[in-house]
């Protein structure tokens, strides 16, 4: 095998010699691990590639019914739409393909026939691809559909064939490899021989990332001929409400959430006290709960809409409520009624009548420091709730607590947490960091302390670019993978790890970027 002079696809090729030379000795698993892990993340990344060809679509719907728009509308859509169905047939042969790949690598299937597992290591698997009269043919094949597929693309209008003839994602180019011989071997050959089933289902779904991002590439083309995407406000509801300010235990609160005027394709996201509330068919948010415990109460709601414009809204709004108490005492928490794991949570304690220096308070799980008149920091280390029992002139009151612990953060790189982002923008950026959105304490930091990066696309076309990352700031792996990334880049965080002040790791969900100009 001759190694090019690009270090990444040296490493990539050394590591394809050093995993032949382990198939005798059985793959070891760490190897196995990378491919899975690999593949799964391109698999999200066509996730949210699908999700964001949704909204164009959306778009041009909106604009066929409008006359300033209609007629440039009809002429680019369906070549758009004729994009997405060349795409959608050609993922589909290779989902097929990967389907036949892991049926040959003789699977364990359960009673219904359905596989449970398959063989990850298996060699014989890939052999439909290349070994014989019939597996040269199939691998041949697997090259003209790509082939065509790429033709295809570019015959779709004379300005999409100017523009992207030698910029879309998908790069069939062969690589260079030779057998003892001397004579250069068959496309398919140099992909899938002597290949596990998960490298070789790795692969395919690699050309199902590059045909996604073609699909992306021709797509957003043809909708800036027309316009920008538009999102469109086709329902109204009120915003913010509650069913009453003064309860007695065992009422019932509702607080509804919602925006003036919102787009059923993009519909508003409400929290109540940092969780979210799923959404109504009529786009509303109703949260309920049975008040117990006498105090002063309030919950905190954030409702995140898009504008007529595109940009973001933010309506936040505190209700206030009051639960009665048959001695006259209350407590109440100064940020929510929750105590979080980890954090001092302030409360304010009153007795009623009597003064701060009759009251006293105990807790059935955790410790209070008094800081003042009044007012107290709760700890907490674990459990799910808290009693909190406050005595005035030998008469005591329990109100109850939740405890939970500090919510997950948002991992972002900038101020994006992933989508469409300019190149350059994204390249100038230092590294990946976490940040705890609409949280009632302020100031609860979490630091990033590994993640792995993945660069599919354009860029990366033959294979994709990888790097684990230990701490938040890019590493030099990982800058190397960047300083690659151009216009057409896909680029997807996974396995983040994060440490909040609980001492807790968390694993944060995987985050994706579309590289644009």
């Amino acid at each position: 095998m001759s190694l090019p002079k690009e270090p990444r696809q040296k490493m990539i090729n050394v590591m394809y010699l050093v995993l032949t030379a382990l198939l005798a000795l059985n793959v070891s698993s760490e190897i196995l691990n990378a491919f899975k892990t690999v593949n799964r993340s391109l698999i999200n990344s066509n996730n949210i590639i699908d999700k964001k060809d949704q909204t164009i679509f959306t778009s041009f719907e909106e604009m066929l019914k409008k006359p300033e728009t209609h007629d440039s509308a009809a002429a680019w859509k369906p070549k758009a739409d004729l994009a997405k169905k060349y795409s959608d047939d050609v993922s589909a042969y290779l989902e097929d393909l990967k389907n036949k790949l892991i049926d040959h690598s003789k699977p364990e299937k359960g009673p219904d026939g359905k596989i449970i597992k398959y063989s990850y290591d298996n060699l014989d698997a890939s052999h439909m691809l290349v070994e014989g009269p019939e597996g040269e043919k199939a691998g041949a094949e697997l090259l003209e559909k790509l082939t065509q597929y790429k033709e295809n693309l570019l015959k779709i209008d004379p300005e999409i064939k100017e523009k992207f003839e030698n910029e879309l994602p998908l790069d069939l180019t062969v690589p260079e490899s030779l057998n003892k011989s001397g004579k250069v071997m068959p496309w398919a050959y140099t992909y899938f021989h002597m290949t596990p089933t998960v490298a070789a289902v790795t692969i395919l779904s690699k050309f199902q990332n590059d045909i996604k991002n073609s699909e992306a590439t021709v797509v957003d083309f043809c909708i800036k001929k027309v316009g920008s995407v538009k999102i469109v406000f086709d329902q109204f509801q009120a915003i913010a409400s509650q069913s009453s300010e003064y309860l007695m235990p065992g009422q019932e609160l509702k607080i509804t959430g919602g925006v003036g005027a919102f787009s059923s394709a993009a519909k508003p996201s409400v929290t109540i006290d940092g969780s979210s509330v799923a959404l109504n068919a009529e786009g509303v948010a109703e949260y309920k709960t049975t008040v117990s415990s006498p105090g002063s109460y309030s919950k905190k709601v954030r409702i995140d809409f898009k504008k007529p414009n595109g940009q973001t809204g933010t309506l936040e709004k505190e209700i206030k409520y009051v639960v009665g108490s048959p001695t006259g005492a209350s407590v109440s928490a100064d940020a929510t009624k929750i105590f979080y794991i980890g954090l001092p949570n302030p409360i304010s304690v009153s007795g009623g009548a009597k003064g701060d220096e009759a009251t006293t308070i105990s807790l059935d799980n955790g410790s209070a420091t008094k800081t003042g008149p009044g007012k107290y920091d709760v700890s907490v280390t674990g459990g799910t709730e808290c009693n909190v029992t406050v005595t005035v002139d030998g008469k005591s009151t329990p109100f109850k607590f939740r405890v939970k612990p500090i919510p997950d953060p948002v991992a972002k790189v900038g101020s994006s947490k992933g989508g469409k982002i300019s190149a350059n923008n994204f390249k100038s950026q230092m590294g990946l960091r976490a940040e705890l959105e609409n949280f009632i304490f302020e100031g609860v930091k979490y630091t990033i302390t590994s993640y792995t990066l993945y660069a599919t696309g354009k860029g990366f076309t033959e294979n994709p670019g990888a790097a684990q990352n230990v701490g938040a700031i890019f590493g030099a792996d990982a800058k190397k993978v960047i300083d690659r990334c151009v216009n057409g880049t896909t680029v997807t965080f996974d396995d983040i790890k994060a440490v909040g002040p609980d001492g807790r790791t968390r694993t944060l969900p995987l985050i994706g970027f579309n590289l644009t100009n």
